[in-house]
């Protein structure tokens, strides 16, 4: 039996330094398998101002081609003129009855629209908890957007976060190519697809044709290559929200030439086949970011399915398959600040992140040689494996190591410490009770447990608040503090009792160093 419990124990411990020795070697070389930080690194920090009046007055647009299809729809007289103006809709009518009827019938069908009436017109505008929460969604749509550009390009060690109510943070540690990434970011890519109503060389001979005022509900776009103008109207009906997908390809003809093929959702294929099937004959333009990329005339309806072309080459197609892909933004940006930080100040936030983790460490040895002996000496022990478990859980997780995080993760050691005081006490205090050695060490990890437990499981859930609600290097610090008390709880509990163990059986110890 007390062979068979020596097995136990002695394998126990292989364990642990067998389990050691390969996540020394998985971790090595460091830098391969750690995600470092822009503050230990270097990189580019961007700030982005988001534009959300933009996003406001395109609600207000869509809401406006709704309106006009619900007076339609009920038979009521269509207004005489319509403009936004200040974030607000003004429908203006023929009669100050014809404004009350439409006010009324509005309340029912758009309720988060407050409508007065004044005169002959009405207006109508959103609340301030309906236009807070729009600012809100395109900040949030933005950040979905720039996370999924940046990391189809290959930069997948960034950071995006808002700041405020309408700024966005983009850190890009250690990227190849900064220029790529800004130009992926400043590119709106919103995609529409209009009817032309009249097309010419110049401006001047559009507005010619109407007396020379741009018609109500228009605007005039160029094209992106010809030095050719079209008028189309300002509202789209199909847009690059109702796109699917988006791919390069070749289209048919005798020289084919590359193409960006798209496919819609099915709600955008049923408003692309009636665009289509009411304007056959006409001319469809694509525009895209206030441009017309293709313009051709409509042979048959279109349902779900159809194909761009726009003199593009292999890789124009596909960075712009990608581009629509991402999505549009809601709201356009500007790059309101640019910083790099230089690697030399990333070597330095290492430098003095590893002398204060060399300086910690060091000090803790002190400590526990000096109060616990030789079992101090195992206790240190099991603070260099709970380093290696925190650096193994990082570089398991993906994780990206910042400079807060390794403040988290001196910290961490530092707090580790607690555990091993609180068993050698209760060994102490059993040993002064006159029990033998084994029990004593037995008793000790088993009384110590709660309380190790109680006082970790309490600071993890702290780490995790921290992470929910955190941001950038908040959530660096809280993540390795989240590893670390579970390393902690490894290695004091089990790590550490192993160790004991393995000496009260290679070696007949009649007095414990403690």
């Amino acid at each position: 039996m007390v062979f068979s419990a020596r097995r136990v124990f002695l394998s126990a411990f292989a364990f642990w330094i067998a389990f050691g020795l390969a996540a020394l070697y998985f971790i090595i070389p460091l830098r391969k398998h750690l995600k470092l930080g822009i503050d230990l690194i270097g990189g580019t920090y961007i700030t982005l101002e988001v534009k959300v009046d933009k996003a406001i007055e395109q609600e207000l647009r869509d809401r406006l081609q709704r309106i006009n299809e619900s007076i339609k729809e009920t038979g009521k007289n269509l207004p005489v003129s319509q403009k936004l103006e200040n974030n607000n809709i003004i429908l203006s009518f023929d009669s100050e009855s014809a404004a009350s009827d439409v006010q009324l019938m509005l309340r029912d069908t758009t309720p988060d629209l407050k409508g007065t009436v004044d005169g002959k017109s009405v207006v109508l505008n959103f609340s301030t908890e309906k236009i807070n929460s729009i600012k809100k969604w395109a900040l949030e749509s933005n950040i979905e957007v720039l996370n999924t550009r940046l990391r189809r390009i290959g930069v997948e060690e960034i950071t995006v976060s808002a700041k405020g109510d309408k700024s966005i943070i983009v850190e890009l540690p250690d990227v190849d190519d900064p220029a790529k990434a800004k130009e992926m970011i400043g590119t709106p890519a919103f995609l529409e697809f209009k009817v032309v109503e009249k097309s010419a060389p110049t401006k001047e001979e559009i507005l010619e044709e109407y007396g020379n005022e741009l018609p109500e509900g228009m605007m005039i776009v160029p094209d992106k290559i010809e030095k050719k103008y079209f008028l189309v109207p300002l509202h789209a009906e199909v847009s690059g929200r109702d796109l699917r997908d988006a791919f390069p390809g070749f289209g048919s003809g005798a020289r084919p030439q590359v193409v960006v093929n798209f496919r819609l959702t099915p709600e955008g294929g049923r408003k692309f086949f009636e665009l289509t099937s009411k304007n056959i004959g006409q001319t469809l333009a694509a525009v895209l970011d206030g441009k017309v990329i293709s313009d051709a005339r409509i042979a048959d309806e279109i349902r779900s399915e159809g194909s761009i072309s726009g003199n593009f080459t292999s890789d124009k197609a596909k960075e712009l398959s990608m581009l629509l892909k991402s999505g549009a933004f809601v709201a356009p940006v500007e790059f309101a600040e640019e910083r790099r930080i230089g690697p030399s100040l990333g070597y330095e936030s290492i430098k003095s992140g590893l002398l204060s983790c060399i300086i910690g460490m060091s000090l803790l040895f002190i400590f526990s040689i000096f109060y616990y002996k030789l079992s101090g000496l195992l206790a240190f022990a099991a603070l260099l494996y709970n380093l290696l478990l925190i650096l193994l859980g990082l570089s398991l997780l993906k994780a990206t190591l910042t400079l807060p995080g390794i403040a988290g993760m001196v910290l961490t050691v530092g707090m580790a410490i607690d555990a091993s005081i609180l068993i050698y006490e209760k060994i102490k205090e059993s040993l002064a009770a006159g029990v033998s050695i084994r029990k004593a060490i037995n008793d000790g990890f088993s009384d110590a447990m709660v309380v190790i437990l109680d006082s970790n499981i309490t600071t993890f859930i702290v780490a995790v608040v921290l992470f929910k609600f955190g941001t950038g290097p908040i959530k660096g610090f809280a993540v390795t503090m989240m590893i670390g008390i579970v390393s902690t709880l490894i290695t004091g509990l089990f790590f550490l009792r192993s160790m004991f163990n393995f000496i009260l059986n290679v070696k007949e110890v009649k007095k414990l160093s403690i």
